[in-house]
């Protein structure tokens, strides 16, 4: 069985990549910089295209972590050229390919904040977004970076939504969403399991009105029923059970439901 967190991983697309190559293709075109060694990060005074060039050869190496740091010191030492302003999105994709997400996200931020109208700006919102919905955590877990991913990604559709940026992040959102649906999930089945039935009554709601299309709906409908039934309001599990047949007619959850109510509508008739 393929597990939630593998599906939210798999969402990762060469789109971060392919859209930069494009983007900066100009950066790759620079002479010189073969032969740099480790001291490449040794931060010394060097002229701007050498040392862009040994960013880039880092980078094109698989040595991202090691490019990220001279693609910074690339604005550090010539903050006013040219080369700065590409230097900044590189670092802040080379910290995304070698998985430093802090420093990612800090990176394209500062970006944004030093050039807002640039015409690379939907691939910093989008890189930030991407540096979020990597860090999601599995269900167990506190869903914080899940919600920042949500907003971020969501702040990308609505910026940018006729880009290949927005159609990848609606996408995403739709795995977020059922992720934090599934975090309601887990919570209500605990409640009910430890018999806080009102408690769990709640969580179930909450994925019912904000994570209706995810997979989760019909088995929170489904509960809803069961915890109804334990607080002695038959009526509003009858009207959950309703729901859950009128929108999904031949799942399991709404066959549970049927016989749920049904068996209950008898033990009230036999008492």
């Amino acid at each position: 069985m393929i597990s939630r967190s593998r599906i939210l991983r798999s969402g990762k697309t060469a789109l971060v990549a392919g859209t930069l190559a494009v983007s900066l293709s100009a950066c790759a075109s620079l002479g010189g910089g073969g032969g740099t060694e480790v001291g490449d990060t040794a931060y010394i005074a060097r002229d701007v295209e050498t040392l862009y060039a040994n960013a880039k050869l880092r980078l094109d190496q698989g040595n991202a972590r090691i490019a990220a740091p001279l693609f910074d010191e690339v604005e550090r030492q010539h903050p006013y050229s040219p080369w700065a302003r590409r230097a900044q999105l590189m670092s802040a994709f080379s910290y995304y390919v070698g998985q430093d997400y802090t420093k990612a996200i800090q990176s394209a931020q500062r970006f944004l904040t030093i050039h807002p109208g640039n015409k690379d700006a939907p691939y910093a919102f989008y890189l930030i977004a991407l540096s979020y919905y990597e860090q999601i955590n599995d269900i167990h877990r506190d869903q914080k970076t899940t919600e920042q991913a949500l907003a971020a990604l969501n702040e990308v559709q609505r910026r940018y939504p006729d880009t290949q940026y927005a159609a990848d992040a609606r996408l995403k959102i739709d795995l977020v969403n059922d992720h934090l649906a599934g975090k309601e999930m887990e919570v209500g089945r605990f409640y009910q399991k430890t018999g806080k039935w009102l408690a769990s009554q709640i969580r179930f709601q909450n994925v019912v009105e904000n994570y209706q299309t995810t997979s989760h709906a019909a088995e929170a409908l489904y509960r809803l029923t069961e915890s109804s039934l334990a607080l002695g309001v038959p009526t509003e599990a009858k009207k959950y059970a309703a729901v859950l047949g009128a929108n999904y007619p031949g799942s399991e959850w709404y066959d549970k439901a049927y016989d749920l109510v049904q068996r209950h509508a008898a033990d009230t008739t036999v008492g």
